[in-house]
Order: C-alpha cells, then sequence, then structure tokens
C-alpha cells in the first residue's frame, strides 16, 4: 500500500455479544496527518455497556467459565495466527488511527500484538501455585495449596498511543486467566479494538467473552463501564489524572485495580558513554512514535564533561528526523494524536521560552506543505538551560522534546533523577559496570534499563511507582492481578 489516503469512510461499531452493533450517536475519527475523516464512530450508550457487560457476565458463567488453562492457551495462540494473517489490515488500522510510520506500526505495534498472544499463552501452560506441607505437632500434618480463580468480568481501558499492543498487553492476560473482558479502546484510536473482535470471534472465543464499547471518558462509554455494577476489576493505562478518577469511582465497591499511568522519565549520561551508541538510543528514547511513549524520556542528565558534545549530538539528530506521511520513503516520524494534543504540547514548547530554555533544535510546527497543513505536526524540540525546578522539567509533555541538564557527581545525578512525582522508567548511560549496577538500581522507577531503552522480556515485571502505576503486568506478574486465590487446608 502506497497511498495514505482511504477510498472510503470506514463504520466501526461496537462488538458486545458476538455481534457488530450500531451506538446512540455516531463521531467522526479525524486523521492526524492530513485533518481528512477517516472514520465514523458508533459511540455506546448506557444500554449498549450495560449489555456487553451482561454479555461478559452470561460467557464467565456459560461455557467459557468451563475452559481449562489448556483450552485457553490453544485460543491465544489461534488468535495470535490470525492477527499474523491479516497483518497488514492491523497495520493500515493501526496508521489510520494514529499517522505513525508504517515501518514502525509493522515492526512494534502489530508484530508485538502477536507476541503478545503467545507470550500469556506460554505462562498460563507453565504457571505453578504454592503448595505446603505443614508439620501441626504430634506425627500430624496437614497439606496446604492454592488454587488460582478468575476476577470475573474485566474492564479493559487503554489508550492512543499503542493501542493494540497496549490493548493486546491486557486482554491476553486476561483471558488466559479465564476473564470475560469488555474493552474502551480510546476515542482517537478506535480501529484494531474493533478488527480485534474478528479475530477473536473466528479464533473461536465464545460470545460475549470479548466486547468492544466506543466512546469517550465523562458522561460517556469510558464512566458508564467504570461505574458499572457488573465490573470485578478495571485495568487502564492513561493519564495519571484519568487514573485517580477510576480509582475513585470504584473505591466504594473495592473493585480491584491495575494502572500503568504517567511517566517523566530520566536519562542519566556519564562522561565515560560510548558518545555514538548513547546518541543512538537516546534518540530512540526521546523521540520514538514522536514522544508519545509512556517510557519515553523527557529529562536527560548528562555529566558535565560531555554536556557540550552530547548536546550537539542531539540535537543534530533531532534536525535530521524526517516527518512525513507514514508510507513515504524516509519518513522516521509522524504527527501527534490529535490537534487537541498538539496544543497541549504547543504550550510546553512556549513555557519552556518563558522559563528560560534556550531552543538546540525545533520548538514550533514545521511547514509541510498544503496537504497536510491540517495535520497535528510538531518539530522534535531539545532544550538547555532548563533545571529541576522549571515546570517543563516536571510536568509530563507526552512529546517529542528533551531538556539537557548538567550534573557533576554521581550522587547529584541520583537526587536529580529521583526528584519526581513520577516513577516509570529510567535509563543509565556508562561503560562502568559497577556504576551502571549501582545507579541503575538507586532509580525510583518500575524499569531502569542500562546502556539501552525499551529492551523488554515479556515474562519481566512491568509497571511504575508514585503517579505512574498502581500493580505490575507482564507474565505470572499479571497473574496476580487477573486472578484471585485461595488456599487450601487439608489436616493429614
Amino acid at each position: 500500500m502506497t497511498d495514505d489516503s482511504p477510498t472510503e469512510i470506514v463504520q466501526l461499531r461496537n462488538f458486545v455479544d458476538g455481534s457488530f452493533v450500531d451506538g446512540a450517536d455516531t463521531f467522526d475519527k479525524i486523521s492526524p496527518v492530513d485533518g481528512a475523516r477517516v472514520a465514523v464512530v458508533h459511540e455506546a450508550g448506557q444500554e449498549t455497556v450495560d449489555a456487553a457487560v451482561r454479555a461478559a457476565r452470561r460467557a464467565f458463567d456459560g461455557r467459557w467459565g468451563l475452559t481449562t488453562d489448556r483450552d485457553r492457551a490453544a485460543l491465544l495462540r489461534r488468535i495470535a495466527d490470525g492477527i499474523e494473517a491479516r497483518f497488514e489490515e492491523f497495520v493500515d488500522a493501526e496508521i489510520r488511527d494514529t499517522g505513525k510510520p508504517v515501518a514502525l506500526a509493522r515492526e512494534l505495534d502489530v508484530a508485538r500484538a502477536a507476541a503478545n498472544f503467545r507470550s500469556f499463552a506460554d505462562t498460563i501452560s507453565s504457571a505453578g501455585l504454592d503448595s505446603y506441607l505443614t508439620d501441626t505437632g504430634g506425627g500430624r500434618s496437614a497439606l496446604n495449596y492454592a488454587v488460582r480463580k478468575p476476577l470475573g468480568v474485566v474492564a479493559v481501558i487503554v489508550p492512543w498511543n499503542l493501542p493494540l499492543l497496549l490493548l493486546t498487553w491486557k486482554v491476553a492476560p486476561a483471558l488466559a486467566c479465564g476473564n470475560a473482558v469488555v474493552v474502551k479502546p480510546s476515542e482517537e484510536t478506535p480501529s484494531t479494538a474493533t478488527l480485534l473482535a474478528e479475530v477473536i470471534a473466528e479464533a473461536g472465543a465464545p460470545s460475549g467473552v470479548y466486547n468492544v464499547v466506543h466512546g469517550f471518558g465523562p458522561g460517556s462509554a469510558g464512566e458508564f463501564l467504570t461505574w458499572h455494577p457488573g465490573i470485578d476489576g478495571v485495568t487502564f493505562t492513561g493519564e495519571s489524572s484519568t487514573g485517580a478518577t477510576i480509582m475513585k469511582e470504584v473505591a466504594p465497591r473495592v473493585v480491584p485495580v491495575s494502572f500503568e499511568l504517567g511517566g517523566k522519565n530520566a536519562a542519566v549520561v556519564f562522561d565515560d558513554s560510548p558518545l555514538e551508541r548513547t546518541l543512538d538510543g537516546l534518540t530512540r528514547s526521546l523521540f520514538l512514535n514522536t514522544g508519545q511513549v509512556c517510557l519515553c524520556t523527557e529529562r536527560v542528565y548528562v555529566q558535565r564533561g560531555l554536556f557540550d558534545e552530547l548536546a550537539a549530538g542531539i540535537a543534530e539528530r533531532a534536525k535530521g528526523l524526517r516527518l512525513g506521511r507514514p508510507h513515504a520513503s524516509g519518513t522516521t516520524t509522524g504527527p501527534l494524536i490529535s490537534q487537541k494534543h498538539r496544543a497541549k504540547v504547543m504550550s510546553y514548547l512556549d513555557l519552556a521560552v518563558q522559563e528560560g530554555a534556550e531552543v538546540l533544535a525545533g520548538g514550533g510546527i514545521p511547514e509541510l506543505g498544503e496537504d497536510l497543513a491540517g495535520g497535528a505536526w510538531i518539530e522534535p524540540t531539545v532544550w538547555t538551560g532548563l533545571d529541576n525546578s522549571c515546570r517543563t522539567v516536571r510536568e509530563e509533555v507526552f512529546g517529542p522534546v528533551a531538556a539537557l541538564i548538567p550534573f557533576d557527581t554521581e550522587e547529584e545525578a541520583i537526587g536529580l533523577a529521583n526528584d519526581t512525582e513520577y516513577g516509570l522508567a529510567a535509563s543509565v548511560w556508562t561503560s562502568d559496570l559497577s556504576r551502571a549496577h549501582r545507579v541503575a538500581q538507586a532509580m525510583d522507577v518500575g524499569l531502569s534499563w542500562v546502556n539501552t531503552w525499551y529492551l523488554r522480556d515479556l515474562r519481566a515485571p512491568f509497571g511504575g511507582t508514585g503517579r505512574s502505576g498502581i500493580g505490575r503486568e507482564g507474565g505470572k506478574h499479571s497473574l496476580h492481578f487477573y486472578t484471585e486465590t485461595t488456599n487450601v487446608c487439608v489436616a493429614l
């Protein structure tokens, strides 16, 4: 495919109890590439959300509840096969929603979606449980063993930045554990969740196991879903403020939550770091997906001996990025998700200058020609002259921005990196192995990389601390949220 302009307007309907259904209203999905309307989305009203939750409950109480770990692992592998069979359809849907470069959609979003289902099929197939032989005295003993049970009906609320990847990261373990789900994708990225409904149905999942309701947050599908008394758990990835709202809504019913929220991630670069490798890694961590990844770096602390050289290198890399249509040859960087989000990011670009920033690269809206003038484009931006007292350095921008700040000692670097309300991810760049371990472990985050970024083992724990989230996902860690355990004690 070489033409980024769709030939027809796609209709995206809700998926409830195995069928696509119209919504109470509709809204337009606008391309962030050029501002064109690319889809009409059917917004779920309260009745549609009720129907989806009831369908999920019937599935959970019915045939789906009788499946074994082996049955569900086989289903997950068939779903992965289905994604791969329709790979380019998922790529096109992801690009239509986000405008990201085709190579990124293929290599990250869709490839990882299939991998998520295979990984959790392996996890549930091999997961064990605790058992203990207890000495009770007098020559007697007891056997204690745990059994795992699914939560029930889980609300899955996913963001717009990596919509398919993060959707499957939650749906795969939820289904592996035997739950039924009601998915609320972002209104900005409704396409791949809808396409996944077809694949899951074709793979043989009973009706009601996977449901999709489209809409917005307050006064729409998001609120109707999180408030619903039939929901047994909520998993959410998105802004910290939204997570706090959801927690408040479900607190009276003590519904368990799993949150992966915002970040203001730091990189710590020591002056013994190999320059080119560090520049390659930082460029990726700053500007991948136009900076719209929760793990992206926005604060870069550089030891003073390397500061000027690294700052010049990062600025040059930022200027060398190529913005353009997703399928255009040489495109490295897509638009932001929407005009609304661009306005937010631009407000921080303006604020940085007010706070005393020197702009080494970017800082504005690029001129890309009349055909892209309606898109949500922004220049990758590099600043110096800011410090940790600045709002630009403390608040999450969620765009392609880098604040470069010098430091002198290891202790100072650790203090600067940890001076934040967030605690999602960090990266450490050094040739000193002892220092690498020491500093990486000192980061108050859920994920700490050394001389790399976004290198993931899907079995490893994933999540944040502070305003960056609650709980951990990945491998057996996901099972802790999507199941409850019952201990059985038998006197022998």
